[in-house]
């Protein structure tokens, strides 16, 4: 039986004027997905440390927080202290990645390591043991309301089946072009935890977009 699919709305749709608000609005979500641009390894340039620990006081909601910067090395202990609940940096940019997970993990937090689409998953084979999530970009990231990569779910099983062989079992997450319509067929592929923005954000009634999303999810959560 599948672990329950869990839904971790970004806050990079949300209305910055009004964050605390939007952040408060998603309670009924599993997690706080808060997306860290830096301009560099995205075109992008969104939050930094500050609004991690904003986030905290506004909610009582893990906060899983998405590093897509260039110097992860240098910077992942900011996020750890801000108030990370899982610490996701991208296997494209880190020097060292062993050591990043071992120093998240000696903080408390759980650690993720993300693939950019163009990263097959076979680049996390020395290191699949010790993660506790892998993000699968189903998007190239940078910007929020993009749609799905199709060859997503591809990757998704290749995923499945590098864990399968090593005995382990990591949550998996799926970012990017996510929502009630396709993401019965991202949870068939392997995805357990869903990043969805505009999905729910872009409806006035958060906790109905959101049940919509764990709804259609759970007719395969179910059947696993």
């Amino acid at each position: 039986m599948r672990d329950k699919v869990l839904i971790s709305p970004s806050i990079l749709s949300a209305d910055i004027l009004d964050l605390g608000d939007d952040i408060r609005s998603i309670s009924t979500a599993d997690m706080v997905h808060i997306d860290v641009m830096d301009g560099n390894f995205v075109p992008n340039l969104t939050f930094g440390p500050n609004v991690v620990a904003a986030a905290k006081r506004a909610s009582d909601l893990p906060l899983d927080v998405h590093l897509m910067v260039d110097n992860p090395d240098e910077t992942y202990g900011l996020y750890l202290e801000a108030g990370a609940d899982m610490l996701c940096f991208h296997y494209e940019a880190a020097k060292h990645a062993h050591r990043i997970v071992n120093a998240i993990h000696a903080a408390g937090a759980k650690a993720c390591v993300a693939l950019n689409p163009g990263t097959p998953v076979c680049a996390l084979s020395s290191i699949i043991s010790e993660l506790d999530m892998v993000l699968i970009m189903t998007v190239d990231p940078g910007f929020g309301g993009q749609s799905f990569i199709p060859s997503s779910l591809d990757k998704l099983k290749d995923l499945e089946e590098l864990c399968h062989s090593r005995g382990v079992a990591p949550r998996v997450e799926v970012d990017g072009g996510v929502s009630a319509k396709n993401v019965a067929t991202v949870v068939a592929a392997g995805a357990d935890v869903i990043v969805a923005g505009s999905a729910v954000f872009g409806d006035a009634d958060r906790a109905a977009a959101i049940a919509a999303i764990r709804s259609a999810a759970s007719v395969i959560d179910m059947e696993a």
